[in-house]
Order: structure tokens, then C-alpha cells, then sequence
């Protein structure tokens, strides 16, 4: 297997840094239009574990943005896999390049809804991942295997939901995604700051978007942003987080594979949270539309939402700053294989104490990372195997969930998950 990895910012930072200690692979080439990200993370890989592992890494530059760029690096470096490890609106074309070089994808954000331009409640527009299906028959043609949605959420929550299909319940009523955390990022001085955990550019993406929620009955639709407030018992000391609905992959993914009445995806966001980003969208800040500002150059055009995006802590830099926990799981309900009512709550705890000592990347893109390595693995093994464009619920759930709880000294990854039944 040789990769090609997309993106050198604080996940695919954090995928090489994980695959550094696995030896599934012949080689990984870890590229970025800022070829320096690239070459500072191997740097810290040989510093780590020592120029023999940093050996089997490369940088290289590239610019995602160009199919064509994407398909001659993949070439150019006889790649196997494409993990895109980017923004989500760079999908298009690293999607297209990874086919055009034949050559199997992976990604962990799909690509982008377009609401109805009438009605953005409506049921019709185009849903997260609906170009990429649009384009299975391709993938498929060409024998290659676009796995999407492989991230934490979506990702190892359709793994849980998988599992909980298969193994614990006869009939589900519905799968609910559920992420929260109890993490607080603090300044120089002490105080607690706003900095979010994840890229802003995405986070405005799903926040503020109609959420999407499916029903057997009604199929697909939209409701208003931050609808069916809920407060969430999370485990491992996180505690109670008031959880709104946010759009999501996992209401577009479960629903393709998985037989359940009813499925949700809903965000531990916070008040403050919530009340930044509906300024944000009051202002206009969130349009990725580019407006022509001044600058000491003259008039440029420039995205207010990437303006938004460089005015914040860079994610993948906050972690020494950042204490807490972060938790992604999938709440099922419904009847379990005793013909009893059964409700659980399949999750895994990420802490950032933990991350940042022994990967030195915080623990939300470090969680978001861990899953793809997985997948990957699986995937070199001929464990996970398929054609066509696929949602991590197309394959078994056990194996991932067994690699991924088994211990480092017996060949797996060490990171335990948890059942919380009622």
C-alpha cells in the first residue's frame, strides 16, 4: 500500500504521526500546497521514532484544487490510496484526481450540500455526498473503492451503528450521533478563550446549514438550524451538554445501509457557541462568496469566511492551550435480539492530555485521525474490501472495533471503546 496523503494541517498531521507507529505500508507520502507542513511533521516522525521509520515518508507539494495536480502527484509516486485530509470543499477535485491516477480514495468529510435556492427547508437540493454518489458508477467501472465518510463523525460512528445492527438489536427506532465535550482553551494569562476545536471553516459549514434528519416514513429533510435542543449524559466525566441538531454525513451515510426507523446527528455546541455563529451569518461573515476589501496593496477579493478562519487559533495549535475530553458516539434505541426494548450508547473518549503527550496533537483532530489508519489498515489486510463509492456501514463492524480496542503490544491500536446501556 502506498498513500498519498493530502494535507499536512492538524488531522493529517496527526494521521502520519499515527500511521508512524504502524507497518502496514510501504510508504506515505505526505503532501500540502505549503510544502513546509509537510516536512515539519516528518521532521517530528524522525525525531520520534527515528530516521528509519521517517524514511518511509515523503513531502511533496500539491495543489488540491486541481484534479489534474492531484491524479500527476499520485502518479508520479505509483500511489494506491488517496486520503484526503483537507477542507471539504477541495472533495471535487481530489475525488477526480484519485480516479484519473486509478488509484482507491478515502475521505472523512463529504462533498458539500447546496440547499433549494427557493426553499432551504425543502426536501429536494443537493445532499452532503450526493455528487460523489452521483459518481459510483465510475469508481466502480474501474474496479477502485472510494471510501467516504471514514473520519470519527462521520466514520467510527457508522462503524458503531454497524455494529449495533448487526450484534445488539433486532429492530432500531433511531440512531442518534452524539458528540460533546467538556474542553476549555485558555490565553497566556489564564483565561478561558473562544478557539475552536475544529476547522471554523467546516464547523460553519454543518452549523449553520438546515440540519438533516431522516425518517423511514418521510425520507430526507431539513429543519432550522439548532432545532430539538436536548441535554446528553456524556460518559467519562464530560458530563450533561445541551446537543442541537447540526447537519451531518451520518444522516446521508447510515440510511444507504442500515435499517432504522429514524436517524439524527446532534452537536454539543454551547450557547456561546451557538451565539457566535449566528452573528457570524448575521454579519455575512460566514458567505464563502469572495467581497472586494481594501488592503495595503489595493482592492482584493477575499472569502469573509476564510477572513474568519485566519482571525482564530489555527486548530492544530491550540492543543498545549486545551484541557478536557471529547467524546463521539451513536445513541441506538429500539428492540434487542431478546425481543426486549434496548437503548445504548456505543462511544469513544478522547483526552487531550493524553494526545498531546504522546502525539503532540490535540485530542479532537487526533480522534478524527486515529479512524482512516484504521481503515486503512483494514483495507491493506483485504479485511475491509469492496468497488464503488461506500460508507464505513458497507463493511463489518467487528474487525475495526476489535483492531481498534486490541492492545499496542498485541498488534493494535489501544484505544478501548465503550457500551453504556439505558
Amino acid at each position: 500500500m502506498r498513500i498519498l496523503l493530502v494535507g499536512a494541517g492538524g488531522v493529517g498531521d496527526a494521521i502520519a504521526k499515527i500511521a508512524a507507529r504502524r507497518s502496514f505500508y510501504e510508504t506515505i507520502v505526505v503532501s500540502d500546497y505549503d510544502v513546509a507542513r509537510a516536512e515539519r511533521t516528518i521532521a517530528w516522525i524522525a525525531a520520534k521514532h527515528g530516521d528509519e521509520t521517517a524514511a518511509r515518508f515523503t513531502a511533496a507539494a500539491i495543489d488540491a484544487s486541481d484534479p489534474d495536480a492531484v491524479a500527476a502527484v499520485a502518479r508520479e509516486h505509483r500511489i494506491t490510496h488517496v486520503m484526503n485530509a483537507v477542507e471539504p470543499k477541495f472533495v471535487p477535485t481530489i475525488f477526480a484526481g484519485a480516479l484519473a491516477a486509478d488509484a482507491d480514495y478515502l475521505d472523512m468529510a463529504m462533498s458539500l450540500s447546496e440547499p433549494h435556492p427557493t426553499d432551504p427547508y425543502s426536501r429536494t437540493g443537493v445532499k452532503l455526498g450526493d455528487d460523489q454518489f452521483a459518481l459510483r458508477g465510475d469508481w466502480e467501472a474501474a474496479g477502485r473503492l472510494a471510501l467516504v465518510g471514514m473520519g470519527v463523525e462521520p466514520g467510527l460512528s457508522d462503524v458503531f451503528a454497524r455494529y449495533a445492527s448487526d450484534k445488539l438489536f433486532s429492530h432500531i427506532d433511531e440512531l442518534g450521533t452524539r458528540d460533546g465535550a467538556n474542553l476549555v482553551v485558555r490565553d497566556s494569562e489564564g483565561n478561558e478563550i473562544f478557539a475552536p476545536s475544529f476547522s471554523i471553516w467546516t464547523t460553519i459549514e454543518e452549523c449553520l446549514n438546515p440540519p438533516v434528519i431522516f425518517e423511514k416514513d418521510a425520507g430526507w429533510y431539513t429543519t432550522e438550524p439548532f432545532s430539538e435542543p436536548e441535554v446528553f449524559e456524556f460518559p467519562d466525566g464530560i458530563g450533561p451538554v445541551e446537543c442541537v441538531n447540526v447537519e451531518h454525513e451520518e444522516v446521508l451515510l447510515m440510511p444507504r445501509w442500515i435499517d432504522a426507523e429514524r436517524v439524527t446527528f446532534k452537536y454539543g455546541l454551547g450557547e456561546e457557541f451557538i451565539g457566535i455563529l449566528r452573528t457570524l451569518h448575521q454579519l455575512g461573515l460566514d458567505s464563502t462568496s469572495p467581497i472586494r476589501v481594501r488592503s495595503d496593496k489595493g482592492p482584493v477579493e477575499v472569502a469573509p469566511r476564510d477572513v474568519v478562519a485566519a482571525a482564530l487559533p489555527d486548530p492544530a495549535t491550540i492543543g498545549p492551550r486545551m484541557t478536557g475530553k471529547t467524546c463521539a458516539g451513536v445513541w441506538v434505541t429500539g428492540t434487542g435480539l431478546d425481543g426486549n426494548p434496548r437503548e445504548v450508547y456505543l462511544y469513544h473518549v478522547s483526552d487531550n492530555e493524553w494526545t498531546m503527550r504522546e502525539y503532540e496533537a490535540q485530542c479532537v483532530v487526533w480522534q478524527t485521525a486515529l479512524n482512516p489508519v484504521i481503515a486503512l489498515e483494514l483495507l491493506s489486510t483485504g479485511t475491509w474490501k469492496g468497488t464503488g463509492v461506500l460508507g464505513p456501514e458497507a463493511f463489518d463492524a467487528e474487525p475495526y472495533l476489535t483492531l481498534m480496542a486490541t492492545p499496542v503490544e498485541d498488534g493494535g491500536y489501544g484505544q478501548p471503546w465503550g457500551l453504556r446501556e439505558g
